[in-house]
């Protein structure tokens, strides 16, 4: 990703992926979280932070927020601040290593273990003789029909008569087999998952003896797992890994945090989750108040982040307010449709943006939301907006439209709103008569 002086490179600059470490000093804007949480003094993330950095009994979070708020940028950035500090954190992106619409806790265990032993490949930690056979025999006895060939002989090998360098990089080529099974091969998948299930404290035991040797290597500082992408989860899928494991994946002796869909905050469940983890929201950055008043210091810290990756000058007068506005202050939507609206002017051999493309790519977005609700709801969605932002009596509904992200989350004093494009919608339809600027 590179800075964009023109239209055509505004593409590239506002890709919905999250920033990486290396990419941080040049784009990334601080500062944000007054702007999220109403308070200056607060902030969620630095609280996750100082949990990696204690040893408290209580290390494992859940991380909430609507999708697109900038929750792996923020993560990434913590990741960036712990590393100075001599912590090792190793992100494991769900999304691309299992399949989401499938997945079960004994999925994180077998993510988790690789994540540690990648930390300790790259500080060459000496793991003990017992531990590395232990987890030769974890993975290899009777695994004949669920590791190839190839990935068998690596065990083999990297023999425990060899130094833990090589027999580390052999672990981890099985591991690199296991995370393709367990994505792509459901007969095999389900094997290992039989492992996990039935030697679930076995293979806990193993993780606290890498993650002690790691600590020991860092002088005390704990090594650190992040899962990303969890948030996405339907959920079905979500409640059966978090609720019906909560006491097993928040008990690990070293720091974890896993993210966690928004929306089930609402589910009466959630509740008993909270007793196992310490949970965390990030919440959207507020362009508006509860008193559906403008709120220039959240779009003036927007367009800081588009400045950073940006010149303003690409956007013609008033456009990249109205793409502000319209988007509520979600980042992922913001994003999207900058990336749409540089799309069409750069077909029309512009070089700027002109609000005409921004109302394309809004109607894009508009389309997308409107789609998921039902005539139905209508009724629900327009109370919200009209009156009943904080005290919403049916949650099952409320759980169901912020899934959907028709309906928007803001934090300091918790509130809702609907989402800007579908007050938009309303409005066309008759159903909304004032006006607002």
């Amino acid at each position: 990703m590179k800075y964009a002086n023109q239209v055509s490179e505004m593409i590239n600059a506002f890709s919905p992926a999250p920033l990486q470490v290396e990419q941080m000093a040049e784009f990334y804007c601080g500062d944000t979280m007054e702007f999220r949480t109403s308070d200056p003094h607060y902030s969620p993330i630095e609280d996750i932070f100082d949990i990696c950095c204690n040893s408290g009994e209580c290390s494992s979070c859940l991380l909430l927020g609507h999708r697109g708020c900038g929750k792996s940028t923020e993560l990434n950035r913590m990741t960036e601040r712990l590393a100075g500090d001599g912590y090792y954190a190793k992100t494991v992106k769900c999304g691309m290593d299992l399949d989401l619409f499938n997945i079960v806790y004994s999925d994180l265990f077998i993510l988790m273990g690789e994540a540690l032993l990648e930390i300790a490949e790259e500080l060459e930690c000496e793991l003990e003789e017992k531990t590395l056979e232990r987890i030769k025999n974890f993975w290899g006895e009777g695994t004949e029909t669920m590791i190839s060939q190839e990935a068998g002989t690596a065990f083999v090998e990297s023999g425990v008569s060899v130094e833990t360098k090589s027999i580390l990089a052999g672990i981890l080529n099985i591991f690199t087999n296991i995370k393709t099974d367990l994505k792509f091969n459901e007969e095999i998948r389900k094997e290992y998952r039989k492992k996990i299930s039935i030697r679930s404290s076995e293979w806990i035991g193993i993780l606290g003896n890498v993650a002690e040797a790691i600590t020991r290597k860092t002088e005390g500082k704990r090594p650190i797992v992040i899962f990303e992408d969890l948030d996405k989860l339907n959920p079905e899928d979500a409640w059966k890994v978090f609720y019906n494991y909560a006491a097993i994946l928040s008990g690990m002796t070293f720091p974890v945090i896993y993210t966690f869909p928004i929306s089930l905050s609402y589910d009466a469940r959630f509740s008993a989750i909270e007793n196992y983890f310490v949970t965390k929201t990030l919440p959207m950055i507020k362009i508006e108040t509860i008193e559906s008043q403008r709120f220039q210091e959240g779009i003036d810290v927007i367009c800081e982040i588009v400045k950073k990756r940006a010149r303003l000058e690409l956007f013609e007068g008033g456009v990249l307010e109205t793409l502000i506005q319209y988007t509520g202050g979600s980042l992922r939507d913001l994003f999207r449709v900058i990336n749409t609206s540089a799309k069409r002017a750069e077909r029309r051999n512009s070089e700027s943006i002109s609000m005409e493309d921004a109302e394309y790519a809004l109607e894009e977005v508009k389309s997308s939301l409107t789609r998921r609700i039902e005539e139905k709801e209508y009724r629900f969605l327009l109370n919200i907006y009209h009156k009943n932002k904080e005290r919403i009596e049916d949650k099952e509904m409320l759980l169901k439209m912020l899934q959907a992200s028709v309906v928007l989350e803001y934090n300091g004093k918790r509130w809702h709103n609907v989402h800007p494009l579908v007050v938009k919608f309303f409005k066309e339809q008759g159903l909304i008569e004032d006006v607002r600027q």
